[in-house]
């Protein structure tokens, strides 16, 4: 069955014609365990829904809303299927950090066996901090500064993902100043126009990320590389972009890919021992969503690679994936407290909730589409076409852009997105001085906070007068 990216092309805000939306589901109080992490549930007794045993009517109570929560047992039990899927190969799997870090996500990645990239100075500080091992983190990013790279080489980290000519030159120099050679990977652009939101594709040639493989660019690249004493080349990077189903994108980047490698060979004597395909892979924010296993995901990626290698005469080198939303995504929910409602006749319900576009921002970015629930109580009431808005001023502030909520919603009801654990709380803003959330951890029926609320005295601390 062929499977489709998630749906994110540009939509009007206008209300569609009678027929277009999906029947409302046949019991709004059920929860999709697809969308859903693993120890999220409704109780029976009350009503209200629960996650690792935890109420969220006292999570709420307790950490105040908006606030992410995040699941730990879910997290590690995506972590260690991603693990498992690719340890019986010669493989490594790095948590795409920019999806979501802390220093608690990283001390949990290192004890479940992953390692992690990152994307700034910043990602690196918390990943150190945290005690990730340097040779276990890779640095992307398409303007490092020669700060960044200095502070990559004196870190020791595994791999620099290099994404231009000028940071070629800056990387091996900042390591001939340090005495010592820096692994690297160079991003190739293989132009394969990846199903997804414009914004989120980053294969195609029109865009700002590595080196053109149709340009001859990647093959300059290499060849200026292997001149330089400062870097070690050891592999040829490619990301296709995010929130993709179909692997048939990550086939061609793969032949490609392998086919660069091919004449590296034919024109060096060089035959590189590893290659990255990035990350990418989709998540289900709503229960139209259909993503893949890690286990099938894997098989596929590596059968590509072998086949390829195969017909290029290669040995086959050390493959490299990048989850990131597909492992912390499904892990949290944002829950928020209902403050107005506003029904509008003939046309839709707005509920608005105290949160917004400042603690999602994805839904106004890339027209993303979200499920959403009344997780305070439990209702039997008819189901009313809604859109969850927040409190910022701006009409597309939209969490939710259609949803069916019980019609006897009412303020102060809790109401929970789920699959909010990607880039929700790492693209937050302090836009109208909003306050960013708590992320807060649960498991086994306890809770605790890993990146705490901000106060207005952060926001002062800041503002200097």
């Amino acid at each position: 069955m062929s499977r489709s990216a998630h749906p994110a092309g540009p939509r009007h805000g206008d209300v569609l014609p009678e027929g277009h939306y999906a029947a409302p589901p046949a019991d709004l109080n059920l929860l999709d365990p697809k969308v859903w992490s693993q120890t999220v549930a409704r109780d029976e007794a009350t009503g209200a829904v629960t996650v690792a045993g935890l109420d969220v009517r006292a999570l709420a109570q307790q950490f105040g809303t908006p606030a992410y929560i995040l699941d730990e047992d879910d997290f590690r039990a995506r972590c260690r299927a991603w693990q498992q899927a690719f340890s019986h190969l010669d493989a490594d799997v790095y948590y795409a950090g920019k999806a979501f870090l802390s220093r608690a996500i990283v001390r949990w990645l290192h004890e479940e066996g992953l390692n992690v990239d990152v994307c700034s100075g910043g990602e690196l500080t918390v990943a150190l901090s945290a005690g990730m091992p340097p040779e276990r983190i890779a640095f992307h990013g398409n303007n490092k500064t020669v700060a960044e790279l200095e502070y990559a080489v004196k870190s020791g980290l595994g791999h620099v993902v290099v994404d231009s000519f000028e940071e070629l030159v800056r990387l091996a120099w900042a390591a001939d100043q340090q005495g010592t050679r820096q692994k690297i990977l160079l991003r190739v652009t293989v132009g394969v126009e990846a199903h997804t939101h414009e914004f989120i594709a980053t294969a195609h040639e029109d865009q700002k990320f590595g080196f053109s493989l149709t340009g001859g660019q990647a093959a300059e690249a290499v060849r200026r590389a292997l001149t330089l004493d400062g870097v070690e080349l050891v592999g040829i990077h490619s990301h296709i972009g995010s929130q993709i189903f179909d692997m048939a994108g990550f086939e061609v980047a793969a032949r490609r890919v392998v086919g660069l490698l091919a004449e590296i060979k034919a024109e060096h004597g060089v035959e590189l021992p590893e290659i990255d395909l990035g990350g990418g892979l989709g998540i289900a924010y709503t229960s139209e969503d259909d993503p893949r296993e890690p286990q099938e995901i894997a098989a596929a990626l590596t059968e590509i690679v072998r086949r390829e290698c195969a017909a290029e005469g290669l040995s086959i080198p050390r493959l490299s994936v990048e989850p990131g939303r597909a492992i912390v995504g499904p892990t949290a929910f944002t829950l928020y407290e209902v403050g107005t409602i506003k029904p509008l006749d003939g046309l839709r319900t707005y509920v608005s909730v105290d949160g917004g576009m400042s603690d999602n921002i994805r839904t106004a970015l890339y027209d993303a589409e979200y499920s959403v629930a009344l997780v305070s109580r439990a209702s039997d009431a008819e189901p009313m076409l809604s859109r969850v808005v927040g409190k910022h001023c701006e009409s597309g502030d939209i969490v939710v852009r259609d949803a069916f909520l019980p019609a006897d919603l009412a303020p102060g009801d809790l109401l929970a997105v789920p699959a909010t654990g990607a880039y929700c709380r790492s693209m937050a803003s302090n836009y109208n001085h909003a306050l960013k959330p708590p992320v807060v951890a649960v498991r086994d029926g306890q809770a605790r906070v890993i990146v705490r609320r901000e106060t207005e005295e952060d926001l002062l601390r800041l503002d200097v007068g």
